[in-house]
């Protein structure tokens, strides 16, 4: 049960993919995934907008060590959840010579608004044409930019941060002529939550940790810590955003 307003429910998915050679059926049917279900509450939500349920990918990676099929059980795990949006949120590939013209033939099935940002390894890889190819999918691409879609008819304003890891982010930038109201933050890098309005009760969806890789506990959030800002998995509250 949902509160009865401020609710954002996120599907999350961190999912670590990569090379692509031609998935049949029986293949597809060897990737499970545990798909998460988290609450968040959100400041300024339109009450139409209580219990909207975002489905986020994140480091799908396809490239040399990734099957089809892993990355086609994904995205039809997000389909069955009958979501209202769809966050990506970045490293779609790896590295140059990956093969580009993959991303949109296995992530163009995803159903409905689908809204892209990306990460370190986009850039390193060549994000230019793998934003053009998301476009022509019909997905909306953001690099520091905003959109607004029609979510159960109303405003919904979803902020595309640009990478952090590569120096890209430009949060000012992002904001610019946001409308106010109902929003959902994307931002590859956690940190970039560092960079957010201070008690905006912002929700901003991250990848790039991959879920701390090999999540050890303690030692894996002492590695993170050490590292940096301690943003391995889960859920963060930073500075009065989520």
């Amino acid at each position: 049960m949902l509160n009865r307003r401020h609710v954002l429910a996120g599907m999350v998915g961190s999912l670590v993919a990569s090379r692509a050679a031609r998935a049949d059926e029986r293949e597809k049917q060897t990737w499970q995934f545990a798909v998460e279900h988290v609450e968040l509450h959100v400041k300024g939500l339109d009450p139409v907008h209580d219990g909207v349920r975002i489905g986020q990918l994140s480091d799908i990676h396809i490239g040399a060590n990734t099957p089809d099929g892993r990355v086609i059980s994904a995205v039809d795990a997000i389909n069955d959840a009958h979501v209202d949006v769809v966050a990506l949120t970045g490293d779609y590939v790896t590295r140059p010579g990956d093969p580009l013209e993959r991303v949109p033939e296995l992530l163009g099935r995803l159903r409905g608004d689908v809204v892209a940002v990306f990460g370190n390894h986009d850039h390193w890889t060549d994000v230019k044409t793998i934003r053009r190819s998301l476009d022509k999918t019909g997905f909306c691409t953001l690099r520091n930019e905003n959109t607004t879609l029609s979510v159960r008819g109303k405003r919904f304003t979803i902020l595309g941060i640009d990478d952090g890891v590569t120096r890209h982010a430009d949060v000012a930038q992002t904001f610019k002529g946001a409308h106010a109201g109902s929003r959902l933050v994307l931002a590859y890098a956690p940190p970039t939550a560092d960079k957010l309005p201070p008690g905006a009760g912002l929700a901003c969806l991250s990848g790039h940790t991959h879920g701390g890789q090999v999540f050890l506990g303690a030692l894996t959030e002492g590695i993170f810590l050490r590292a940096g800002p301690p943003y391995s998995r889960g859920r963060y509250d930073v500075n009065g955003n989520t």
